[in-house]
């Protein structure tokens, strides 16, 4: 890629996270730190079979998502950026516990990190973004995020690039979506 193409990226990437930050910051969720509610641990997500977990798996906790599925134009299509939301122990967007990012990345308050690949998904809903099973290829610090295997995403609302065509190529679009994550760990 060229240095122009990637200072361009950047650029949109900036600008996607900076809109999407404002957007989420004049949210009207409350906000709790972690320490101040619990996570769910004891649900199974429903889902399709080719994004069930591997045996030898168990749920660690699970969250809920609210943000933005950021866009960008390219001429012809849209082409998928990054997420960018925030991550909530209660149903109702209320303690906050991180944010899930590009990469993809999910990062709690406390400072742990879990980054993850897209192994296989399904799409129940053809009005939302798509159900995922994600395998974690790298956890950074302590915390809620530390010694992740795998993620679903399900109950996804929103999210899916827009149907009309954008205006001019570069054009960048947020479209909201709502999501929940469960997080799970090795079964010891």
């Amino acid at each position: 890629m060229k240095i122009t193409n990637i200072k361009k990226f950047s650029s949109v990437i900036s600008t996607a996270l900076l809109s999407a930050g404002l957007w989420l910051a004049l949210s009207t969720a409350p906000v709790a730190q972690a320490n101040d509610v619990s996570l769910t641990t004891d649900l199974q997500p429903p889902v399709c079979d080719s994004i069930q977990v591997p045996p030898g798996n168990k749920v660690a906790f699970h969250v809920y998502a609210r943000g933005v599925q950021v866009y960008r134009w390219n001429g012809v299509s849209w082409d998928f950026v990054a997420p960018v939301a925030m991550l909530y122990a209660a149903s109702k967007y209320f303690g906050e516990v991180g944010i899930h990012y590009g990469g993809p990345t999910w990062e709690s308050n406390s400072g742990s990190k879990v980054v993850a690949a897209r192994l296989a998904g399904c799409s129940p809903d053809q009005t939302a973004i798509p159900w995922l099973l994600l395998r974690s290829v790298s956890n950074n610090g302590a915390g809620i995020f530390n010694f992740v295997t795998y993620i679903q995403r399900v109950n996804t609302t929103g999210g899916l690039a827009p149907a009309t065509a954008g205006s001019t190529i570069g054009e960048v679009t947020e479209v909201p979506y709502t999501a929940e994550y469960y997080f799970y760990r090795a079964d010891n």
